[in-house]
Parts: structure tokens; sequence; C-alpha cells
């Protein structure tokens, strides 16, 4: 089965501090409605921009879309 990505972006100078919260959300969400997911971590692309992604098997790919509405995805490498 597929892996999705689903990631979130935050620009400007607290970009990296929000991202890294954003994850704590992200863990909490998934333990709540006990779903299943592979990753959940904060990237630092540069100085003004980060990232918060969570990756998921395909077929629970809408459920997390639907609820958590990412800014974009992409099929997980490995």
């Amino acid at each position: 089965m597929r892996k999705i990505k689903l990631i979130w972006d935050f620009k400007g100078p607290t970009g990296l501090g929000t991202a890294k919260h954003h994850c704590i959300h992200l863990k909490e969400f998934a333990e709540a409605e006990q779903l299943i997911y592979h990753e959940i971590d904060h990237t630092e692309v540069n100085q003004m921009w980060a990232t918060a992604f969570i990756v998921v098997d395909e077929a629970d790919m809408k459920i997390y879309r639907d609820a958590l509405r990412p800014h974009r995805g992409e099929i997980a490498n490995g």
C-alpha cells in the first residue's frame, strides 16, 4: 500500500516553532481518533519556511485530509 505525506507550510520567522507545535496537534488528533500513522515530524526548509507533516496509508488519507486540511500532499518515499 502506498503511503501519503500530508504537509502543512508555515512561513515567516516563527514558522519553525509553529511547525513543531503543529506536530503535537497531529499526534493528538491521531490518538484521539485512534488512527494509524507512520511518521509525524517537521522540516526546516530555510529560516523563513518550515513544514509539519504526517505520513499515512493511502487508504486513510481522506480521513486525515478532510479533518485536518493540509496545504498539500505527496507520495511518501520508502
